[in-house]
């Protein structure tokens, strides 16, 4: 079921949450959604599960305007809020029979569905225990439970893997990956390398507007920008290697990685690529490549650049 958000604006006093946002989620992908504290992350996805209204825009589920019928919106989302809406005293399968009877699960069916949510969360050893006794991980796994209950074709996931350890974080985000196979999904973290794993495509905001949008790779060539390498050559002097790479009419700039090696950053022109005029230049000086390979940015250098403006 897609997710289109059609120039959605909310505002908190004088101060734009959102401003004028617009993006597509399709059926089967997984959206990770980016941006500093305050960005309007968690307002957007609150508005799409209808838990708050917008200023102007609509957002459509599956073509389900929120404005006109948020109840059936309500019905095709799953939702885990960041501070995860348990009941501490209950134990973890009476508390998603509890979740199935308000989601509305026909009667015949809730067993079903709780076994089912059992087995894909892994809760199968823990099922009787109150959600107190339960590890931060393991609550984690009965939020998402309690989302996927209905078995909804949407899930807005708000910084899912907070609090949890290494291990912790890798178990939810195979999760996650399994179950966006089938569904739609917002997931929004904090955790770049996580997003980076999980998600087809990012979307990074910043004051309530979209300043990135695409692939990890996409992002990162359109950060980068020109060509950049490192080059290890041997047979020369350091500075004889210096001086002819940067004759090379491709090279921009040249600099020394290292102090006492033949090793070299080389950025080259726009729209041209290098790697060609070193091999030639290196086989007309008997020299020899040790290394040429392309420095490339990172998803955090990425995010930083687009969120500094």
């Amino acid at each position: 079921m897609d997710i289109r958000v059609e120039n959605l604006t909310k505002r908190y006093g004088l101060q734009k949450a959102v401003d004028n946002l617009s993006f597509e989620v399709k059926t089967g992908e997984i959206l990770g959604f980016l941006g500093p504290n305050g960005a309007g992350k968690t307002t957007t996805m609150k508005i799409i599960t209808c838990y708050l209204g917008a200023d102007s825009g609509d957002v459509k589920v599956g073509g389900i305007s929120v404005n006109d019928s948020p109840e059936e919106v309500k019905k095709h989302i799953g939702y885990l809020p960041e501070h995860n809406p348990l009941y501490y005293e209950m134990p973890v399968i009476d508390y998603l029979r509890f979740v199935a009877q308000l989601q509305g699960v026909s009667p015949e069916m809730v067993n079903e569905r709780i076994i089912e949510m059992i087995n894909t969360c892994g809760l199968k050893g823990e099922q009787h225990k109150k959600i107190r006794e339960l590890s931060k991980g393991y609550k984690q796994r009965v939020g998402l439970a309690q989302a996927l209950i209905h078995d909804p074709s949407v899930l807005i996931l708000d910084e899912p893997t907070t609090g949890l350890d290494p291990n912790q974080i890798i178990e939810i985000r195979e999760l996650i990956k399994k179950i966006g196979r089938e569904k739609t999904v917002i997931l929004s973290s904090h955790i770049l390398a996580e997003v980076e794993a999980t998600c087809d495509r990012i979307m990074i905001i910043n004051k309530g507007k979209i300043v990135a949008d695409g692939t990890s790779e996409q992002l990162r060539k359109q950060a980068q920008g020109d060509e950049l390498l490192r080059v290890a050559i041997e047979g020369g002097s350091r500075d004889e290697i210096f001086t002819a790479l940067q004759a090379l009419p491709s090279t921009a700039l040249v600099d020394f990685a290292s102090e006492t090696q033949t090793v070299f950053e080389l950025q080259s022109k726009p729209n041209v690529r290098s790697a060609k005029a070193i091999f030639e230049l290196c086989a007309s000086k008997g020299w020899y490549i040790g290394e040429l390979t392309p420095i490339e940015t990172k998803l955090e250098d990425v995010f930083r650049e687009v969120t500094a403006k």
